[in-house]
């Protein structure tokens, strides 16, 4: 899917009858018209899933993509003339830059309400999580299981100096594990264990985490984090990354405790949005089990929703215990992470 369209909307499919409410679109009767997303979602599953809420609506869809941060500074500069109707975000922390900007507005809905559990809701209905990844542990099994490695905390054991490769402190997803440290533990705990990962560092933080994956099945670091749709890339992908991922271990940490870390895909309804009906249309058809399925098939995702199953290759790297800390929580944090990350050395 291209990136960066920030100049003009690209429309997708246009007609198509109304369904049942058991197809997932509640307020669909009487729909027409359009709603105009502004996405930091680059996948082309997506599309399909677009085409799909088209099918069954007869609203057209039209698409702005960017990075987050410059769709928030771009419907701030829009202000009451913006033609946003949704915002949509592939973590928490970014979420929680809207939500400071001021640009969402409230939804009271029903449907994402008995949809959704509780942590993946804004508290005031600001937005609402779609999907999530697990922020896991992997390592290298030629070097064998790490002993004691069962928690985030473990990370900082001197007992793993030269043995950790992970993203830059800028990256959102170390953002956000950071900021639920501080929410979980406190600020103290969270900084020492900033400064112990850094001492555990195998080499400067760098690539993205697939290059972090490639960098444990070369054995060039024994242990690294990353999220979980990445893992099951290389596991449903070709032979050559099936190989790969073979050499892998995978540790969900925190079992015993608040549990494994998740981001949150989501997305928040633009205030002063022109298609506001339709745009609550559309939050709500992205909960139902049509619209899940696309983002756990399409991109290895886990659905928001309780009681549906990600996809094969995301389920055989097994069950775990969500940590359930509301993600409005995790954003609030992100300023402080960002500092504790800066004196910790973290690059």
């Amino acid at each position: 899917m291209k990136k960066g369209i920030l100049g003009g909307f690209l429309a997708l499919a246009v007609t198509a009858c109304a369904p049942s409410a058991e197809e997932g679109v509640t307020r669909a009767e009487g729909l027409s018209g359009e709603v105009n997303l502004y996405s930091s979602r680059h996948y082309d599953t997506d599309l399909a899933l677009y085409e799909d809420f088209t099918e069954q609506t007869g609203v057209k869809v039209n698409l702005i993509e960017a990075d987050a941060d410059a769709l928030i500074e771009r419907i701030q500069s829009e202000s009451e003339f913006t033609q946003a109707d949704l915002l949509i975000t592939v973590d928490a922390g970014r979420l929680w830059r809207a939500e400071e900007a001021g640009v969402l507005a409230p939804v009271n809905s029903e449907v994402l309400a008995e949809r959704l559990p509780a942590y993946l809701r804004h508290p005031d209905g600001l937005w609402f999580g779609l999907s999530t990844r697990a922020r896991v542990i992997i390592y290298d099994k030629a070097q064998g299981e790490p002993a004691g490695l069962e928690n985030y905390a473990d990370l900082a054991d001197p007992a793993y100096r030269g043995d950790i490769c992970i993203r830059s402190s800028s990256n959102i997803y170390n953002i956000s594990l950071l900021s639920s440290i501080i929410a979980n533990d406190g600020a103290d705990a969270a900084e020492a264990w900033a400064t112990g990962v850094v001492a555990n560092f195998a080499r400067d933080p760098q690539g993205n985490d697939t290059a972090q994956i490639e960098s444990v099945a070369a054995g060039e670091c024994r242990i690294a984090v990353v999220n979980t749709y990445y893992l099951a890339r290389f596991a449903g992908g070709d032979d050559e990354q099936k190989a790969l991922f073979d050499k892998l271990g995978v540790i969900f940490p925190d079992q015993d405790g608040n549990g494994t870390h998740i981001n949150v895909s989501g997305a928040g309804l633009v205030k002063g949005a022109p298609n506001e009906a339709n745009a609550i249309a559309f939050l709500e058809y992205l909960t139902s089990e049509s619209a899940q399925r696309y983002f756990a098939d399409g991109n290895n995702e886990y659905p928001a929703v309780d009681g549906l199953d990600a996809n094969s290759a995301v389920e055989a790297l097994g069950p775990f215990k969500p940590d359930t800390l509301n993600a409005a929580q995790i954003g609030s944090n992100q300023a402080q992470a960002v500092q504790i990350f800066d004196r910790a050395g973290w690059n």
